[in-house]
């Protein structure tokens, strides 16, 4: 963060004030504490993303040009996360739900500047770097090359051990290659980011099941720690009459195989029964694939878990909702469905969830034809040979590290608990490194928890936070989506993205507005070298507390 190199002080600038600013002594010292972000505390992943807008945001400060900046921020970024161009493209970015400015304007476009950051790096060839320079001799088997097994592999690698992916399909990326569409992923920004991560010495073998084709035993035997990434590719049926027709599908089945590039025919009419991501990414396909598609959802657009952006895509691309449907039996024709007979539903109490529970309209039965259906409720994990480290339901269960029930064994993404990739990523990443604890001896640890800062602590002045709209991304319009399944989100420019960079709050780190300096009357506040900040002489500080008072970013603590 950039440092003014003025000797004598500035006269301090209008801001807020309290009646504790005015110069009484009063009992207690100011302290610089560093506090996480709600962005950052909210993000699955635990991007640094203030660290890597800030530090596109103060290019100019430090005399770096924008790519070198750019350049900088991609290797804060993947830190944490080692697949940018990946998440910024299909994560639901709960960063920027709890992002501070969105209580002073919108939020900032985190997911939009991630994706650029991304792109940028793989146009220009950046490669990640090891944290170490020399290689351990420990052996870790990464089972599963999904986004948790990436980021688990990527993290071992880049600490000098020797790590082998084992993949059971023939591609690498998990439900990012088989269950998330190329017009929303496309395969060469897929390919690019698990080579790079490949680059670090992982070797890879495809179509390797362990379990299946290579015991779960000689694993754990030839290597000195095992991660487990398999996900859940096995969808759940709807567990009504006649789904075992030819033409039924679960959505983990058909998006696998239509992903895969095989031709699956679903005639005319499809029936997609569901409301997750899953299910609309099915509509989708399906849809671009030749169909007339309409969803089937048991509560109301509301309470729908898919991402909201999607859904609304979806709906623009000429998919249809039936809301408040469930489905009751499948009617079969010559053995083959030709209709789903439903019910109405209507909203009751909360459940667990939290939502409101559907609750079937008596007498409301009726029957929407069709020419096949996909049932996309759900998944579940397909791991024959695994038994030892699975739960009687068939999951694995992990505690705050990682680890499992079974001594060097650790496992992260769905098949612990489904959720969005980058909490894979997140997964991945904490169970790497207590794997390296463990390999070196060390007692293992899991997340800590941070002291977040709130808008509501910090001193926000229009002079250091003007009012600025957030820079979108577009898409292609419709009819340009139809018919293909090409890349449809249209990136930011580099002006927009320097542009939002700087709506980076910087909350709860030192943003060098020099306040605290040109405030003090005491001189007890020094400034260290450029991107250190300052430092209190508290021997001179006299408590008059104005600095604490005119801080904006919240980064001064008052200790009693």
């Amino acid at each position: 963060m950039a440092l003014k190199l003025a000797v004598t002080k500035k006269a301090a600038p209008k801001g807020p004030r309290t009646s504790h600013g005015g110069g009484d002594q009063k009992a207690g010292k100011p302290k610089y504490q560093l506090k996480t972000p709600p962005c950052q505390y909210k993000c699955p992943s635990s991007e640094d993303i203030r660290g890597y807008l800030t530090t596109i945001a103060q290019a100019e400060q430090y005399g770096r040009s924008f790519d070198d900046a750019t350049a900088l921020a991609f290797y804060v970024l993947v830190d944490k996360n080692p697949i940018p161009a990946t998440m910024g493209r299909v994560c639901p970015h709960p960063c920027q739900t709890a992002c501070n400015r969105k209580d002073h304007d919108e939020a900032v476009g985190i997911n939009s500047v991630e994706q650029f950051i991304g792109d940028f790096a793989l146009k220009n060839n950046l490669a990640h770097k090891k944290l170490v320079n020399e290689s351990r001799s420990e052996k870790v088997a990464v089972v599963g090359s999904g986004p948790a097994g990436l980021s688990a592999a990527f993290q071992l690698a880049r600490r000098g051990y020797q790590v082998t992916m084992f993949e059971s399909f023939p591609e690498t990326g998990g439900m990012l290659r088989y269950g998330i569409p190329s017009y929303r992923l496309p395969r060469n920004v897929l390919d690019a980011e698990v080579q790079r991560i490949l680059d670090l010495g992982v070797e890879l073998r495809t179509n390797t099941r362990v379990g299946v084709d290579v015991s779960f035993d000689e694993i754990k035997s030839q290597f000195n720690a095992v991660f487990l990434g398999i996900g859940c590719h096995k969808g759940k049926k709807l567990d009504i009459a006649g789904e075992d027709a030819p033409n039924v599908f679960t959505g983990a089945e058909y998006l696998h195989r239509a992903l895969a590039g095989e031709k699956v025919d679903l005639g005319k009419k499809v029936l997609v029964v569901g409301g997750g991501d899953s299910a609309v990414d099915a509509a989708r396909v399906a849809l671009r694939n030749g169909a007339e598609v309409t969803m089937l959802y048991r509560r109301t657009r509301e309470e729908m878990p898919a991402i909201s952006r999607d859904v609304d895509e979806a709906i623009e691309e000429g998919i249809q909702l039936e809301l408040l449907t469930a489905p009751k039996s499948i009617v079969l024709e010559n053995g083959k469905a030709v209709g789903l007979e439903c019910f109405r539903m209507e909203l009751g109490e909360p459940d667990a969830s939290g939502r409101r529970r559907p609750v079937t309209v008596a007498g409301s039965e009726h029957v929407v034809a069709c020419d096949a259906i996909i049932a996309a409720v759900s998944q579940e994990p397909d791991a024959p040979g695994l038994e030892p480290a699975l739960n009687k339901w068939g999951w694995i269960d992990v505690d705050k590290t990682g680890k499992t029930t079974l001594e060097g064994v650790f496992s992260g993404g769905d098949v612990i608990n489904i959720s969005l990739v980058t909490t894979a990523v997140g997964q991945g990443r904490v169970a790497a490194e207590n794997i390296d604890r463990l390999l070196r001896g060390e007692a293992l640890q899991g997340p800590e928890d941070p002291k977040v800062i709130y808008y509501k602590d910090m001193k926000i002045a229009s002079t250091y936070y003007p009012k600025a709209p957030v820079n979108k991304r577009g898409h292609l319009p419709v009819e340009a989506r139809k018919g293909n399944f090409n890349d449809f989100l249209l990136p930011l420019s580099q002006e927009q993205v320097l542009a939002e960079a700087k709506r980076c709050m910087s909350c709860g780190l030192c943003m060098d507005c020099e306040n605290c300096y040109m405030y003090c009357s005491d001189n007890a506040v020094l400034k260290l070298p450029k991107g250190q900040h300052f430092k209190y002489d508290l021997d001179k500080c006299t408590s008059c507390d104005k600095c604490y008072n005119q801080c904006p970013c919240g980064y001064i603590d008052w200790i009693e």
